[in-house]
C-alpha cells in the first residue's frame, strides 16, 4: 500500500510513521486498519474516515470516497427509481479523471469492486423484502 494513502487517512501526527511499507487490513472483525513493517498499527480511531470494510452493513459509511456513495444512498436510489446508477456514476468519474481512490479510499485502490458488491448486497436485501 502506498504510504501516501496512510498519510492522507491518518488524523494523528505523522511523526510516528517509520515503516517504508504499510498494509491494509480489510478484515471486519479486526480493529487494525493499517500496520507497518516496523510494528506500527493504526485503528479506525486514528483515521479521518470510517472504513467500509470494517462496517460493510452500515448504511452511512462511504463505499465510494471520491463521489460520496454509501449503501444508504444506493438504497435511496433503488427505492426512488427502482434501479441504481452508482456503478455507471463511478465509472464516469473514473473516465473523467475525477477519481482519487489511491489517496481518498482507505484501501488505497479503486472502490469499484466495493461499490459493485455493495450494490449487489442492497439489491439482495431488497429482493428478500419483496419476497415477503
Amino acid at each position: 500500500m502506498d504510504t501516501q494513502t496512510v498519510k492522507a487517512m491518518l488524523a494523528v501526527s505523522l511523526r510516528g510513521l517509520a515503516s517504508p511499507v504499510y498494509h491494509f487490513c480489510r478484515t471486519e472483525s479486526c480493529e487494525i486498519v493499517y500496520f507497518g513493517e516496523r510494528g506500527e498499527v493504526y485503528s479506525e480511531d486514528d483515521l479521518r474516515e470510517r472504513v467500509y470494510q470494517k462496517h460493510p452493513g452500515a448504511v452511512d459509511v462511504f463505499v465510494c470516497y471520491c463521489f460520496c456513495h454509501t449503501p444508504g444512498s444506493i438504497q435511496r436510489e433503488l427505492l426512488l427509481s427502482g434501479a441504481s446508477s452508482v456503478v455507471e456514476q463511478v465509472n464516469a468519474g473514473i473516465q473523467a479523471g475525477q477519481c482519487a481512490c489511491e489517496i481518498r479510499n482507505p484501501q488505497g485502490s479503486c472502490c469499484l469492486g466495493n461499490v459493485t458488491a455493495a450494490l449487489k448486497r442492497v439489491q439482495i436485501s431488497f429482493q428478500r423484502i419483496n419476497d415477503w
